[in-house]
């Protein structure tokens, strides 16, 4: 009895999901302020009171109206965004996704235990594998600890969609299929996919009822790479995945026309719980400088992953890992976590196995051979000659600053985030000469399904503090009280995109109703500061925080002339991954990266002063 006591008050990962309050609707009223407060940075006079007069138009016209039928909305539909999110923020998106959509990031295990070394590929993989197997059962039977913030629980939805999730391309709209099961809602696949030298291998990794050993995942992963090295390469059907959206739904139906088993082993590759990717390639990597690794994981051979799954576990061959990331199912939180799991278990354990060598007598792996001819050989060489054009002008870098972190700017009083998100403000304004519109991440996952807010970094007071600190004649207690008063605002904002309170997504919600309505675009979103200031997924800067971990990712900027810029902080040190295209002649990576890291030293001086 006392057994089945601990037992049932024990939380299950999934649990709370039905107590989870709805998303709220937010006041048009506040958004539009809120709306109002963030166009001022990009705008003249003139041009703010044209905008204030479209906004109150809309607030007092078709802006009610919307309201209304929003609200109606979010009666009949716990998360009223959820659907709409999904589709216009992913699936309707044509660009290819594999490089403007999908984020990645390198592993961190280099700074301990797996320094980069040749031999060591297979073996460190094979234990790599096995901590993630580990954590795919944990889910399964619902052991996996609730997120939480105080005592108040998160949704932990996006957690189904790690495993055995995948893309699949449409016409005009994708769609995202989700094979994975608790272990109380029933069966659920336990094949991976590997794949190697434009070949593809599927196995079981559970055997007689049993996970696989890590020596027995070796013994699997050994069998394929020997086959692949002595063998012709295969022809890279997975180079498909990283083509214009259209395109790659075309070429999927063409190779499902040539033969029904090719359909057969599409479905094998997407309901495999992720795919593990055999690169040869070596790319360099030290603790301070993570580029080269960081590029080939976001911008890798194509043949060797699967740019629609939502887990592609990347295998250098000197022993460097990374992962790339379909972001429909789910936003980066979900991979920090798995990936920060298995840094943690490697760490503990010095990144070897010490448990029995024996190996089972388990059935080989099974190769997926495509039938293909002349037009699908023609794809996918298409395929690879845009991917490859598009990587090529990908300019990414990841540094670290060390001088201090975490924790120095906390014992400053000043939010480690906010710390960044104004360092980047004021690089960008030294580096253009003007404010830069910027997304950052807010999570909204204290509500039901709750995923992103937009947090529009460059306020009013974010613009006055860059102003100050590069005009000579402004006191540093000026410029010191300025910095403070865009700390506060910016700390403001980021709880209220967290509690619902956030406006972009609210004026999407509005914008999309109008549409379903076929009501003609209301002038609001037609207006030149709507998208100057951001709207319509304008940022210049594309930012978030990867969290207080040593875990790291890495987007492509949002437009042609803007910048990806992810971080994460830790204790001692900044780790900054910067991204720009290089066919734009007006943004350069290192130069905003050197700005951050110069604005960086420069706010902590404004703080050291005694006198102050």
């Amino acid at each position: 009895m006392e057994n089945q006591l601990a037992k049932s008050s024990e939380e299950r990962t999934f649990q709370y999901q039905d107590s989870l309050p709805s998303l709220p609707v937010p006041s048009l009223e506040e958004s539009l302020k809120k709306y109002l407060e963030s166009v001022k940075p990009f705008a003249n006079e003139e041009e703010y009171k044209k905008t204030e007069a479209i906004v109150q138009k809309f607030q007092n016209g078709i802006g009610e109206k919307l309201q209304q039928k929003l609200l109606e909305r979010a009666k009949e539909k716990r998360n009223w965004l959820e659907d709409w999110w999904l589709n216009v923020a992913y699936l309707d998106v044509r660009i290819p996704s594999q490089l403007h959509v999908n984020f990645g990031g390198p592993a961190s295990h280099i700074e301990h235990y797996w320094p980069p070394k040749e031999g060591t590929q297979l073996e460190r993989g094979s234990i790599s594998l096995w901590h993630i197997l580990n954590y795919w059962q944990l889910l399964r039977k619902e052991k996996l600890p609730v997120h939480k913030v105080g005592n108040t629980p998160l949704d932990m939805n996006q957690f189904r969609m790690l495993f055995s999730t995948c893309k699949v391309p449409g016409m005009t709209r994708d769609s995202v299929i989700n094979y994975f099961r608790t272990e109380s809602e029933g069966h659920c696949p336990n094949h991976i996919a590997v794949m190697c030298r434009g070949r593809v291998f599927v196995f079981d990794v559970m055997h007689e009822g049993c996970l696989m050993t890590p020596p027995e995942i070796l013994r699997q992963l050994t069998y394929i790479q020997k086959k692949c090295h002595s063998e012709p390469d295969g022809p890279g059907v997975a180079a498909l995945t990283s083509e214009e959206r259209t395109r790659w739904a075309k070429a999927r139906e063409y190779l499902i026309s040539l033969n029904p088993e090719n359909l057969t082993m599409l479905e094998k590759i997407q309901s495999s719980l992720l795919v593990f990717c055999l690169d040869d390639g070596s790319p360099h990597v030290t603790p301070e400088d993570y580029s080269q690794v960081a590029t080939k994981v976001l911008a890798g051979d194509p043949t060797v992953r699967w740019g629609d799954k939502s887990y592609n576990l990347i295998s250098f061959s000197n022993g460097v890992f990374g992962c790339n990331c379909d972001h429909a199912p789910y936003d980066a939180m979900v991979i920090v976590s798995i990936s920060y799991y298995v840094d943690q278990k490697i760490f503990e354990s010095e990144g070897r196995w010490t448990g029995s060598d024996k190996v089972r007598d388990i059935p080989l792996p099974e190769e997926l051979v495509f039938t293909v001819d002349e037009k699908v050989l023609n794809d996918i060489n298409q395929a690879k000659a845009q991917y490859f054009k598009q990587a090529s002008d990908l300019q990414l870098l990841v540094y670290a600053f060390t001088s201090f972190g975490k924790k120095l700017t906390k014992k400053k009083k000043l939010h480690p985030d906010t710390f960044v998100q104004l360092a980047l403000q004021l690089a960008y304004y030294r580096l253009h000469g003007r404010p830069g519109c910027c997304y950052e991440t807010a999570m909204t996952r204290y509500f039901y399904h709750g995923r992103t807010e937009t947090v529009r970094s460059c306020t009013v007071e974010a613009v006055r503090w860059c102003q100050s600190m590069q005009d000579p004649s402004t006191s540093l207690f000026e410029q010191q009280h300025k910095m403070l008063e865009a700390f506060a605002k910016h700390n403001k904002m980021m709880k209220d995109c967290s509690t619902g309170k956030g406006f972009d997504r609210h004026l999407l919600g509005l914008s999309l109703i109008a549409k379903e309505e076929c009501l003609p675009v209301p002038e609001l979103f037609t207006d030149p500061l709507f998208s100057r200031s951001g709207g319509g997924g304008n940022f210049v800067l594309s930012t978030s925080l990867i969290g207080y971990l040593r875990v790291q990712g890495v987007v492509v900027p949002m437009v042609h002339n803007g910048y990806g810029f992810f971080y994460h902080i830790r204790d001692d040190r900044f780790i900054v991954a910067c991204t720009a295209w290089k066919s734009c002649p007006e943004t350069d990576a290192e130069k905003l990266v050197q700005q951050t890291f110069r604005a960086f030293s420069d706010m902590m001086q404004l703080m050291d002063i005694a006198h102050l």
